[in-house]
Parts: structure tokens; C-alpha cells; sequence
């Protein structure tokens, strides 16, 4: 089987990127992409993000993940500490993040170091979420090898019976991280394959490195 692909192609024209834009934080330059990629629509969940972990056994995975918040101090999405992703971020703590907007032609990607956010942060999500989304947090032995979906539906029932009428309390083994940058890139498409890519790197002192890359 193959199919040829070279012919796809396009031109990017809709937006630059200059370093007369940049503020000093990247952190801001997020924010004015993020909600410049909501209002020009097109995309269902501009939150959607690539996380790419080292896992153990070597070998680079990514999956895309909801971003649930960002701050200053970086980017928070949430999950199961005992998934494939969890047991890599413990083992090597050195991740990636993703954003792929192509309504607006742009990338961002994030380097950073992820850690657990403090637990009453993951109690105050997961009590936001709606109770099915609860209680498969609780019953999913996410990454894990299952005899098949009917061993989740059979599991989620009983649950559901189990917590019916009562508050259910968030897993121990479920709950946030936080990404922390030491790097950023923000990629904008250019006609002729001449992109925009302006990289912020963290520096001591907290301060960061401003440089424009070549495409």
C-alpha cells in the first residue's frame, strides 16, 4: 500500500509574527494567540494539546490532551498519575506540549518540567466535573490491559448505584499537572515556506531570551 502526499500543499498568508510583537513574557504572546484562535472559530477545542513524554521503555509518546489553565507559572491539564503518561512524567519529569492551531496557521510548542499541582487544585477541578466524568476517573484503570468494554460498563454501574445521591470523592491517583517552561516557540505560516518562529528562553534571574529561528 502507498499513497503519494508530496502534493499536498499550501500557502500560509494569514498572519506574521515579529519581534516588534513580542512581549517579554511569553506567557502573554499565549494568551493574544489563544483568544485571537477562539474568536476566529474553526477549531472545536482550541485547549486540545500534544503532550509528549519519555516513557520507560524509551521511547517518545505523545497524545493529545485537554488544557484545563495556564498561568504565568505554566500550563495545567489533568489526569490519571497511574496512566502510561503518569508513570513517565514520575520517572522523567522533562516534557513537551503542543498547540496546532490551523485556523490561524499557527504552532506553539512548550518545553518544560511537569509536577503534580497541589492536591486541593485537583479537588476543586474534579468536583467541576460532571458526575459521569467522576466516576470514570474512579473506575478506569487508565493504560491498563481490560478484557473488553463491557468490564467498564459492568464496573461504571455499580459505581453508579454505589454513589447514587452522594458525593463522590476524587482518587488518590487522579489529578493535575502543571508544565513549567523553560522554553516556548511560536510558530506562524509565511508564504513561500519563509515561517515566522520566535523561541523564549528562560533565563536565571527568571527573565527570558527572545530569538528569532531560521524556518
Amino acid at each position: 500500500m502507498q499513497k503519494d502526499l508530496s502534493n499536498y500543499r499550501r500557502s500560509y498568508e494569514k498572519k506574521e509574527l515579529l519581534e516588534s510583537e513580542a512581549p517579554e513574557n511569553p506567557m502573554e504572546l499565549f494568551q493574544k494567540w489563544f483568544f485571537e484562535v477562539e474568536k476566529a472559530g474553526g477549531v472545536e477545542e482550541a485547549n486540545a494539546m500534544t503532550v509528549s513524554t519519555i516513557g520507560l521503555d524509551g521511547y517518545p509518546k505523545s497524545r493529545v490532551v485537554l488544557l484545563k489553565k495556564y498561568t504565568y507559572e505554566g500550563f495545567i491539564f489533568y489526569t490519571n498519575y497511574n496512566s502510561e503518561k503518569g508513570k513517565a512524567i514520575a520517572a522523567c519529569p522533562r516534557v513537551s506540549l503542543s498547540f496546532f492551531w490551523p485556523n490561524m496557521e499557527r504552532q506553539v510548542i512548550v518545553k518544560g518540567t511537569a509536577e503534580k499541582v497541589a492536591p486541593n487544585l485537583s479537588d476543586g477541578y474534579f468536583e467541576s466535573r460532571p458526575q459521569g466524568s467522576q466516576l470514570s476517573a474512579v473506575v478506569s484503570a487508565q493504560s491498563e490491559v481490560i478484557s473488553g468494554r463491557e468490564e467498564l460498563e459492568k464496573a461504571l454501574k455499580e459505581l453508579e448505584t454505589a454513589y447514587k445521591g452522594k458525593e463522590i470523592p476524587r482518587p488518590g491517583h487522579w489529578g493535575g499537572y502543571i508544565v513549567k517552561p523553560v522554553s516556548i516557540e511560536f510558530w506562524q505560516g509565511r508564504p513561500n515556506r519563509l515561517h515566522d518562529r520566535i523561541r523564549y528562553t528562560l533565563q536565571e534571574g527568571l527573565d527570558w531570551k527572545i530569538e528569532r529561528l531560521a524556518p
